[in-house]
């Protein structure tokens, strides 16, 4: 074995493999139990506490009204980790951060599959493939971040990743396991997301065969009737009795508003011109991003010069790499054209970018001593940083962000069973941390109230506590309509105390 043969290798004992293990799961599970941030990590939280409060695992609500904008798996998730763990913040974001590291172990057997299915001249090419692609995928921030938060996109993103990876490995040797792996993960994904779930491996297959020029196995085509039994079975264990217990309002809200008008419109307020997921994607490869963006360049390069029929320029390109491709391309445009766009929507296709990234970077390390080195750095110095972040600079974010801290000080004054309200604005952050006692309008919405008089009316003689951008906090202490007291503010909402005179 060569000197640079051996270093792509690299065999590790159980010594050192181990404790690189233990250090991602820390890295994975570190965190968690921040306060909950932004609009969509409570609300989530919240149906998932409600459902569970019930023992009801079909039925979304929120504030006690149908919430259905998204599927259960999440839910179930929360609800399993509830029972195990209690309500808290830790146990609604286990799930997302079991299905990081199941996209990381995806990836991995991936790798370990290509490894051993290549020929000896491949060999040396290969050769610790898993192992880079795996440090890879367990140190990119994107995974990272959206696997520490109680949010729908790494729930999607695993048993796409997985089903991908399935269909990949079938498509090395034509065996049935992996079709029904594939399958599976399918429904899975329609259970995680909707019909993004389907629709996006049946185009990334369809276009992996047209890009190859090949014809799909007949026993592929086979499978499609079977296969999609499989799937509707897994699928339906929520959208059954979804349908059975609320018949076309379920249609409505989930599949027209939610999924088509959704798509199609701005209804829900995320506009971003066309070409934002191009910038988005490489971002969420850091601290890969560099690499990615040049296994792109040289990927597309060839590809080119392969249309062109240059053959004494054309570089090989393996199915490995067409396949990624493909599968970054399918979200990409589908999400650009979208009405409405979220950075985390793409995180289905960083996988892909990472399968690109590990190629090349294999590559690198092959013809340059360093290379080993180089990508142990980096890998080393994203745990260590994200480890940092985590214990030291994302907590105060996260109390500023939310509203715990705030509600925790009113209900040490004996105000916890006080109503909430909110002025000139609302608090998604509330609807986990002021659970059963928000204010709200007869379609289940948070009430907005416009003034400290109608904040007033509404207190019917007894205590509240309101909410309230600071810029309007001076409109309550000094109104005339009702007594405020300040009882925290954490730099940009302020919690008051009101009573009536």
């Amino acid at each position: 074995m060569t000197k640079s043969n051996s270093a792509i290798r690299n065999p590790q004992s159980a010594y050192v493999w181990l404790p690189f293990i233990a250090v991602i799961i820390l890295v994975y599970f570190a965190g968690l139990t921040m306060p909950l941030v932004g609009p969509d990590e409570p609300r989530y939280a919240q149906v998932a506490r409600e459902m569970f409060e019930r023992g009801d695992w079909v039925t979304p609500t929120l504030g006690g009204f149908h919430w259905f904008e998204k599927p259960a798996l999440l839910y179930w998730l929360q609800i399993a980790s509830f029972n195990l763990f209690g309500v808290s913040e830790f146990a609604a974001r286990f799930g997302s951060a079991l299905f990081g590291l199941g996209t990381v172990a995806s990836l991995w057997i991936l790798g370990r599959r290509v490894e051993r299915n290549t020929t000896n001249d491949e060999q040396r090419t290969t050769d610790g493939f898993a192992n880079w692609l795996g440090r890879i995928a367990a140190s990119t921030v994107g995974i990272i971040a959206f696997a520490h938060g109680a949010s729908f996109d790494i729930i999607l993103t695993f048993p796409l990743t997985a089903a991908m990876v399935s269909f990949y490995i079938y498509d090395l040797k034509g065996r049935l396991p992996p079709l029904l792996s594939f399958y599976f993960f399918v429904g899975l994904a329609v259970l995680a997301k909707g019909l993004v779930g389907i629709v996006f491996p049946a185009a990334i297959i369809g276009l992996y065969h047209v890009v190859s020029w090949k014809f799909p196995r007949r026993k592929l085509i086979a499978s499609v009737v079977w296969g999609a039994m499989l799937a509707s079975a897994v699928a339906a264990l929520w959208y059954l009795p979804m349908y059975l217990r609320h018949g076309y309002e379920f249609i409505d809200q989930f599949f027209i508003q939610h999924h088509f008008q959704r798509y199609t419109s701005n209804k829900y307020f995320h506009p971003q011109p066309f070409y934002f997921f191009y910038w988005v994607l490489p971002l969420m490869t850091i601290p890969w991003m560099p690499f990615f963006l040049a296994a792109l360049w040289h990927l597309c390069r060839n590809v080119v010069i392969r249309a062109r029929g240059d053959e004494q320029r054309e570089l090989p390109t393996s199915p490995l790499q067409i396949f990624a491709l493909c599968w970054i391309a399918v979200p990409l445009v589908f999400f650009s054209f979208s009405g409405s766009k979220l950075p985390g929507y793409i995180l289905p296709a960083v996988p892909a970018g990472l399968i690109l990234t590990a190629i090349y970077l294999t590559a690198l390390i092959r013809r340059r001593s360093w290379g080993a080195t180089l990508v142990k750095t980096i890998a080393g110095g994203t745990f260590l940083f994200i480890l940092i972040s985590v214990f030291f600079f994302a907590p105060r974010f996260a109390e500023t962000d939310s509203v715990k801290g705030l509600l925790a000080e009113a209900n040490g004054r004996g105000l916890g069973n006080a109503p909430v309200m909110m002025l000139h604005g609302i608090s998604h952050n509330a609807e986990f941390y002021a659970s059963g006692r928000i204010v709200r309008d007869t379609d289940g919405k948070q009430k907005r109230f416009p003034g400290p008089k109608e904040v007033s009316e509404a207190l019917n003689g007894k205590p509240g506590l309101v909410l309230v951008p600071m810029e309007y906090l001076a409109q309550l202490l000094e109104s005339n309509y009702l007594k405020a007291e300040l009882v925290r503010d954490n730099g940009e909402i302020a919690l008051v105390a009101v009573y009536p005179k």
